[in-house]
């Protein structure tokens, strides 16, 4: 720390310390590790930091994280357009895809209901998942949410939603966890959960 506050390298650990899974010492260890080699470590980081701040941006279509307006996936015309995937974030999207189980379409909502926190349908991308599941080639929307309170009430509000939109609507089955997110799952359990999916 300098006299006026801190240092470089102790702002460096405090932002890393706010990452998910790094606490202080972790984030100590990990500035380190990158001070010791900067030309190595630190200024590719930096650098490819700097170029997602500027390029990151929600595919207007799903609301994936890519750096185009249309993302990677709904970009690719071999995937199932039939099928659409409902994920609470881009997190477990990326799980979805690590699992490789799934290849129709996906919608992110962007979080889940929460009378406490006060999210509504309005403040999740709820309106516009009517909008895509009631498209004429949708024939399923599969609800991928976790297992949470939170997740089911908005499961179960969706499902009433779409009860006019002439689709099946299926939930992920054996595999989760009662109180588990699909974003901490591994592949396996999100295959198994993912083939023994369910009507609701």
């Amino acid at each position: 720390m300098t006299a006026g506050g801190p240092s470089e390298i102790e702002m460096l650990i405090r932002l890393l310390s706010k990452l998910p899974g790094l606490g202080p010492r972790s984030a100590r260890r990990a500035a380190l590790h990158l001070v010791r080699r900067p030309e190595e470590r630190l200024a590719p980081l930096a650098q490819a930091m700097a170029e997602v701040a500027l390029k990151a941006r929600a595919c207007k279509i799903c609301g994936n994280i890519d750096v185009t307006d249309i993302c990677a996936v709904c970009a690719d015309e071999a995937r199932d357009g039939s099928i659409l995937c409902v994920v609470e974030e881009v997190g477990d999207l990326w799980a979805m895809e690590r699992a490789g189980v799934f290849r129709g379409r996906y919608h992110v909502l962007g979080g889940v209901l929460s009378a406490l926190d006060g999210v509504g349908p309005d403040e999740l991308r709820v309106p516009e998942l009517i909008r895509r599941a009631s498209a004429p080639e949708v024939a399923e929307v599969v609800l991928a949410l976790g297992s949470t309170v939170d997740g089911q009430t908005t499961a179960h509000v969706i499902a009433d939603s779409l009860a006019d939109a002439n689709v099946r609507l299926t939930a992920l089955a054996r595999g989760l966890p009662l109180g588990g997110e699909l974003g901490h799952l591994d592949e396996g359990t999100i295959h198994a959960a993912f083939g023994a999916r369910r009507g609701l």
